[in-house]
C-alpha cells in the first residue's frame, strides 16, 4: 500500500499550477456552479466538501466547509471520509470533487455519508468521465490508473479500520458504477437522481494541473462554444461525470 502522503504532494504541486493558469480557475468556477445547482433547496444543514484541493469552492458556495486529511491553509476541518466528525443527520450536502476515484471502499464511504446526511440530503460526485476521448485523456495523459480491469471493492473488510487509509486511485470507478452500473447499490438508502456526462474540450486543452495549456486565454469563450456541440456525442467526448445521490 502506498502512503497517503502522496495526496499531499500532489496538492502542493497543483497549487503552483493553479496560480499560473487563469483559464483553469474559470473552468473550475463553472464546475462549482454546476455542483451548486444540485444542492438541495429544502434541507437545512452543513455543506461539506470532502478532500478539498486548491480550487476554492467557497467562491461559489460560501457556506461550504472545506475538509481534507491534511492541515492546509484553506482547510476548515481535518477529516477522514470514512469517519466524519459530524453527528447523525446533521449535514445537507456532501461534495466530492475528484475524490470518489480515490476511495478504495466507496460503499463504506457512502454508508458514512448516509449516516451524517439528513433525509433528502445530497451526495454530489464530480469525477473523470470516460468516453473515447476520456479514456485517451485519463488513460494516457494522466498519472493515475483507470483501474478498468480491477475489481471494485465496494465494502471494506470487517477487520479494516479508517485509520488504515492509504493512497488509492482508479479513475474509471465512478463511470463503472454510475454509468455502467457494475455495482448494484439499490436498497442501500440512496436514490440516483442525476448522472450527467459532460464534454469539456476546454478542460482537456487547458492541460489541467499537470500538462501545458494548448490554447491562449483569449480563445476560452470559443472553446466553451465548441463544448456545446460535443455534448451531443457523450460516448465520444465525455470527460467529466456529475452524479447526484439523494439520501432516502
Amino acid at each position: 500500500m502506498e502512503s497517503i502522503e502522496r495526496h499531499q504532494k500532489e496538492i502542493l504541486f497543483n497549487q503552483q499550477q493553479w496560480n499560473n493558469k487563469p483559464v483553469l480557475r474559470k473552468i473550475y468556477k463553472e464546475y462549482h456552479t454546476r455542483i451548486a445547482n444540485h444542492l438541495p433547496d429544502n434541507v437545512n444543514g452543513a455543506i461539506l466538501e470532502i478532500g478539498s484541493g486548491v480550487a476554492d469552492i467557497t467562491e461559489v458556495i460560501p457556506v461550504c466547509l472545506r475538509t481534507d486529511l491534511f492541515h492546509n491553509p484553506w482547510v476548515d476541518i481535518v477529516e477522514n471520509a470514512y469517519a466524519l466528525p459530524f453527528s447523525n443527520q446533521s449535514v445537507a450536502g456532501i461534495i466530492l470533487f475528484d475524490v470518489f476515484h480515490h476511495l478504495r471502499f466507496p460503499g463504506t464511504a457512502l454508508q458514512e455519508f448516509h449516516r451524517v446526511l439528513k433525509p433528502g440530503g445530497h451526495a454530489i460526485i464530480f469525477d473523470p468521465g470516460l468516453s473515447l476521448l476520456g479514456n485517451l485523456v485519463y488513460g494516457l495523459l494522466h498519472p493515475e490508473p483507470l483501474g478498468l480491469q480491477d475489481s471494485i471493492s465496494w465494502f471494506a473488510p470487517e477487520s479494516w479500520s479508517p485509520n488504515e487509509i492509504d493512497y488509492y486511485a482508479a479513475q474509471g470507478n465512478a463511470n463503472r458504477i454510475f454509468v455502467g452500473r457494475e455495482v448494484d447499490f439499490t436498497g442501500s438508502g440512496w436514490h440516483l437522481t442525476v448522472v450527467e456526462q459532460i464534454a469539456d474540450i476546454a478542460y482537456v486543452a487547458s492541460g489541467g494541473y499537470s500538462k501545458p495549456q494548448l490554447f491562449p486565454d483569449i480563445l476560452y469563450p470559443f472553446m466553451r462554444f465548441v463544448n456545446r456541440g460535443l455534448k451531443l456525442f457523450p460516448r465520444l467526448f465525455t470527460t467529466r461525470l456529475l452524479v447526484v445521490l439523494e439520501r432516502d
